[in-house]
């Protein structure tokens, strides 16, 4: 069987059919872009098992991206085999050892969140304050910032849609009281709260852009600094205090808790003071003389 194709009308029949599933913008921009290098590095070749096998070793051997970068192209990969009917050319994903800490030059505390927003206070930049205070406030993703709007400040309650689920997040008082303060500063009628110079929601470029200028101020390491720590950090407080790990991975929006579990490993730090207070280790006593 000839498995050669049209690349190009093949990508925008699989965007078209990723919409139709309501995919991300977030998803389908990434979907395409992995299946793009996919069919860059097929040439003209007849796509086959034999040539996916070989475009995984290829990001493999590149040194180029991580175990779980490289996993989330091949998914990105089967999608588009199954879409074209070509499921039996379908590949696995690498087998990755989950983590059992994490170091701590990646761990955003609390401490630093209160640095970094305080920062952008000083700094006058209350939008950017805001936007740190409401994602890790909630518990939201970036990308979920547009729901965050009049409407639903009012309401103490947002509407979030994201990877074909809807979901309810919770707008504390203390939070609330903040975002009203600053709708009714820059009279805000209704929609998005958080706009952006052009009058759209503000986009997660930015967002991550303006987070990464307040790293030497507030004396954060800037591998500490991008808007889904503050969604990590979120989600680990929230479980210090409740201890329920399916109530989380539904505030945050989770089909599965293994994706959750991830969120609260711990540091290195933290590990060993956990292993530490084990006392399984007795250390001889030296003979009296």
């Amino acid at each position: 069987m000839d498995n050669r194709i049209d690349r190009k009308a093949s990508l925008s029949a699989f965007r078209a059919r990723l919409e139709e599933d309501e995919k991300s913008a977030n998803t389908i921009g990434k979907y395409i872009r992995d299946a793009a290098s996919f069919f860059a590095f097929a040439g003209e070749r007849e796509i086959s098992k034999e040539l996916v096998r070989e475009y995984k070793k290829s990001l493999v051997g590149s040194g180029r991206y991580k175990e779980r970068s490289i996993n989330s192209m091949l998914v990105a990969v089967n999608r588009l085999l199954d879409f074209l009917g070509l499921g039996d050319c379908r590949v696995k994903t690498l087998k990755i050892q989950n983590e059992t800490f994490i170091p701590e030059d990646k761990e955003l505390t609390k401490a630093e969140f209160d640095r970094l927003v305080e920062t952008a206070r000083k700094r006058g930049d209350e939008r950017l304050a805001l936007i740190l205070q409401t994602i890790c406030g909630t518990g939201i993703r970036v990308s979920e910032l547009r729901f965050i709007t009049v409407e639903a400040v009012r309401s103490g309650e947002a509407t979030v849609s994201c990877k074909g689920k809807t979901r309810k997040v919770f707008i504390v008082s203390a939070l609330r009281k903040l975002l009203k303060q600053y709708i009714a500063k820059n009279g805000i009628g209704s929609g998005s709260v958080f706009l952006g110079a052009n009058g759209k929601p503000v986009d997660r470029t930015t967002v991550w852009r303006e987070m990464k200028s307040l790293c030497a101020a507030a004396n954060v390491k800037p591998t500490k600094v991008y808007p889904h720590n503050l969604r990590k950090l979120f989600a680990r407080v929230f479980y210090k205090i409740e201890k329920d790990i399916a109530k989380l991975a539904d505030i945050l929006g989770h089909s599965s808790i293994n994706t959750t579990r991830i969120y609260l490993v711990a540091t290195g730090k933290e590990h060993r003071r956990r292993m530490e207070k084990m006392g399984l280790v007795v250390l001889q006593r030296e003979e009296e003389t």
